[in-house]
């Protein structure tokens, strides 16, 4: 065997031994190991963070950064004498500002929201716990993300503590209460918020 065919045997050898190392074997069976490694920073340089801040009543909302639910400072604009004790006004305004659309800096760092406008938000009906809050359509309705995003931006601001919120849809639709979880803020589009219906 002459020496340019024994570095070629060799090189082949090499090749086949990198691509075995890698652990990746083909199959015929689809699989879901979830999103693939994104190079998003999902951080803002300090002059954008700055953009969004304000005088108002500081919270979190959660948007969509690399397939991910990531917490995001804002300040909601409220009026001061009642707004700020009252749940439904301030449910309200968290609605709104996640149907905002990003800042600039914010979709220059990856943020996005799956949350769309003119979703409006009520107290509690007849009947119904003091702490619940209904949609002007169904959670249900709503996609993945967006019921991801509202669920913890909901439960991360109350003062419960205990992450989680008590939504229902229009007139009589039951009442569900929902959990915000790691595994919901880090798989948002496969793993929906825990529920279970409140009587």
């Amino acid at each position: 065997m002459n020496g340019r065919r024994i570095r070629a045997v060799a090189a082949a050898a090499g090749l086949t031994a990198v691509l075995a190392g890698c652990g990746i074997r083909s199959t015929e069976v689809p699989t879901d190991y979830g999103a693939a490694p994104s190079r998003v920073p999902c951080v803002m340089s300090g002059s954008g963070i700055a953009s969004r801040s304000g005088s108002g009543v500081p919270v979190e909302v959660y948007l969509v950064c690399a397939a991910q639910l990531v917490n995001v400072d804002r300040s909601l604009q409220l009026p001061t004498d009642k707004a700020t004790t009252d749940r439904v006004r301030i449910a309200q305004a968290l609605l709104d500002e996640l149907a905002t659309s990003p800042s600039e800096p914010e979709k220059q760092a990856g943020f996005a929201t799956d949350v769309r406008g003119g979703t409006t938000v009520s107290g509690p009906r007849k009947g119904d716990p003091e702490d619940a809050l209904r949609l002007s359509s169904s959670p249900e309705d709503l996609s993945a993300f967006a019921l991801a995003q509202i669920v913890c931006t909901l439960a991360g601001n109350t003062v419960s503590g205990d992450h989680a919120v008590v939504m229902g849809g229009p007139g009589s639709s039951p009442l569900r209460s929902y959990e915000c979880t790691a595994e919901v803020r880090s798989r948002p589009g496969t793993v929906a918020p825990p529920m279970k219906t409140v009587e």
